[in-house]
């Protein structure tokens, strides 16, 4: 009896580590979510979601906390049970778990940050991020020093705490014996797989699970930042590069919604495998050959632009908007800068998994306006103020059809260096004496701006500031405004204006947020072309980023093959009909044709709308026609990424 008292006192003894770490963590988990919750109080009331968070909130740290128990109960026979390993079970319940914990916290600290500029939990962005630790960091630091103080102070001393009190219990630990640690380790290994799967039912909890409101940072709320983080991690690992699919459908069917909404003759297209490589033909016969700059402004909303009934911090582009083709309805693909790069320069659709930009076999004859101009004898260059590198731009530029990239390192005396970079300045002013060098060749630049990005640094005395404190998204777009009036001005008393089309887009807006499954208005975007040639004009029709290289191909004079599903807006038929745009959000999308929108999510039936006075509105009567060229843009994506459709012609074709 006495030997059965000491063995379970052992095990006791052993095990008490882990019960004070489930405990920690479920507190730490708790604390952190009504803190959150107070943050975003009014969001989760209008949601209606306050016992939902609060109670799938406890469900998800019981799940997290099985996860991180499980290693250790795995080890617990082995380690805790004999004498010469029971040293290297102390270890890890006093180094392992206190680690575990200051993971859980740090991810929780990490949070707001990320919020703030994704409206969303840590998802894979917050390890793509980790690629680029010294930009991102010099852009924290800039932005959020005190913040950053104090949650390293907290975290510090939260995880001494722990470290000390685990330690201390770790410290009496004795070997239990071999066979009282297997008795017990079924019966944990038993709690932590119930924990984790949460249920009964077939399939496991997963972040489908609280999807109980159309807001989806309210949703999250009911995860840990760890949680969304390792499943995100854990669908990357479990999904094709092209990503996931929103729902079944053949592929002939795909192919057959994609050609017949480019709304192009059917004897235009000329292959049977590119199945949207088609030829094109100029809107005006009499265009000729002209030079090309896109300059794709960074984070530049509608809510900022005046001549979209936004604030008012644009008066230059604002001007510019009665000059050349104003776009009124222009939609960007997705809230990243990669994302936009994607859309403007490939015409590429959105797909649930990353970029192109960031993917394997996109890195080599995957279709690009340089590439194709290159046929057609153009010299062509990436300007940028910052580093090259950062998410794959340079590789992916220069692996398909791009001759040149300019980074910070070519800048040799730049006024004003910030955590992104060159300021606008310095960056178009090299743009323009780069346009302003003899050519042999007709030529096609691409330039993109970053003074307009978090921590909002930009040289002093350009502007008069509109917000009261310096560094602000307002008075940075201010600026990116100023250094882009600058250079317009500089451009049309150049020898190059005349010759040349220019192109002013924003990659995506500053922040994509809101209550609605897909914030369709945070996905407005001002786009505007000018240069010599061009006859002022406005283009109301709804109008993706993806329609913006065909359009420009046939102001440039490039009549050609190319496999690209957008329209050509130049083309009346193209103006006269609704429009579509396609837009990716997490791990919804968005497919809106005039006011009509569909919404596609992973597992869940596909929803209608109709977006009016930048509101979604659900409608009860579905359209089938609609949600099958939703399903069918999302799906084409990741068909052509996967099977290498979306390219040139090459030899063999």
């Amino acid at each position: 009896m006495n030997t059965s008292q000491t063995s379970f006192g052992k095990l006791i003894v052993s095990l008490r580590p882990l019960w004070s770490f489930a405990w920690r963590t479920i507190l730490t988990l708790t604390v952190c979510r009504m803190i959150f919750v107070t943050w975003q109080w009014q969001r989760v009331i209008d949601a209606d979601m306050l016992g939902s968070v609060l109670v799938q909130g406890l469900r998800f740290d019981f799940v997290l906390l099985g996860l991180f128990l499980a290693i250790p109960v795995l080890l617990f026979p082995l380690l805790a049970s004999n004498r010469i390993l029971v040293p290297a079970w102390r270890s890890l319940l006093s180094i392992c778990l206190p680690v575990a914990l200051l993971l859980l916290l740090f991810m929780e600290c990490s949070t707001p940050s990320f919020v703030d500029q994704f409206d969303s939990r840590p998802n894979i962005l917050f390890f793509e991020y980790l690629n680029h630790p010294r930009e991102v960091g010099a852009t924290l630091w800039a932005a959020y020093k005190l913040p950053i103080i104090v949650a390293v102070f907290v975290v510090t001393l939260f995880t001494w705490v722990n470290a000390k009190q685990i330690g201390k219990l770790a410290r009496p630990i004795q070997p239990t014996g071999i066979l009282p640690a297997l008795l017990v380790t079924p019966l944990l290994l038993l709690v932590c797989f119930g924990i984790i799967r949460s249920t009964t039912d077939h399939r496991a909890v997963n972040p489908s699970t609280v999807a109980l409101s159309s807001d989806p940072l309210v949703n999250e709320l009911a995860l840990s930042s760890a949680y969304t983080a390792l499943y995100a991690l854990y669908e990357t690992r479990h999904e094709q590069e092209g990503g996931f699919r929103y729902g079944e459908i053949d592929d002939e069917e795909v192919y057959a919604a994609i050609t017949d909404s480019m709304l192009i003759d059917a004897a235009a297209f000329t292959s049977d495998r590119l199945r949207t490589l088609h030829n094109q033909a100029l809107a005006d016969p009499t265009v000729t050959r002209k030079n090309l700059v896109i300059i794709v402004q960074e984070s530049l909303g509608a809510e900022f632009v005046g001549a979209l009934a936004g604030l008012g911090v644009t008066p230059n582009l604002d001007e510019l908007s009665d000059q050349g083709i104003w776009f009124t309805n222009l939609y960007a693909t997705g809230t990243r800068s990669v994302r936009g790069l994607e859309a403007v320069v490939s015409g590429f659709t959105p797909t649930p998994a990353r970029s192109v930009v960031k993917l394997g076999r996109s890195q080599r004859n995957f279709f690009t306006l340089a590439g194709l101009l290159a046929r057609s004898g153009y010299e062509s260059s990436f300007i940028y103020g910052g580093e090259a590198q950062f998410d794959n731009m340079r590789r992916f530029f220069m692996n398909n059809g791009f001759d040149r990239v300019i980074d910070k390192s070519d800048y040799e005396h730049p006024d004003f260096v910030g955590s992104w970079g060159v300021s606008d300045e310095d960056l178009l002013d090299r743009a323009h004496k780069e346009f302003s060098a003899p050519h042999e060749k007709p030529f096609f630049s691409l330039v993109f701006t970053s003074s307009n990005h978090s921590p909002f640094q930009f040289p002093d005395g350009r502007i008069e500031l509109f917000d009261e404190e310096k560094n602000t998204v307002n008075n940075a777009v201010k600026y990116a405004d100023f250094a882009l009036g600058e250079f317009i001005e500089k451009a049309r008393n150049s020898s190059y204006w005349d010759d040349t089309v220019f192109l002013i887009v924003a990659d995506h807006n500053s922040r994509v947020y809101g209550n609605e499954v897909v914030p369709v208005k945070r996905f407005h975007i001002p786009g505007l072309i000018l240069g010599g040639s061009i006859i002022p004009s406005v283009i109301t029709t709804v109008a993706s980023q993806i329609d913006l290289a065909p359009t420009l191909l046939s102001l440039i004079g490039v009549a050609c093959e190319h496999p690209m599903i957008g329209r050509d807006l130049m083309q009346p038929k193209m103006q006269a009909s609704a429009g579509r745009a396609i837009m990716q959000f997490n791990g919804s999308q968005a497919y809106m044709e005039g006011e009509r929108v569909a919404i596609l999510q992973k597992n869940l039936p596909v929803q209608q709308y109709l977006f009016r006075e930048g509101q979604l509105a659900e409608v009860a009567d579905v359209d089938p026609e609609l949600a099958k060229r939703a399903l069918a843009h999302s799906a084409w994506s990741s068909l052509a990424y996967e099977k290498s459709l979306y390219r040139l012609r090459a030899d063999g074709d």
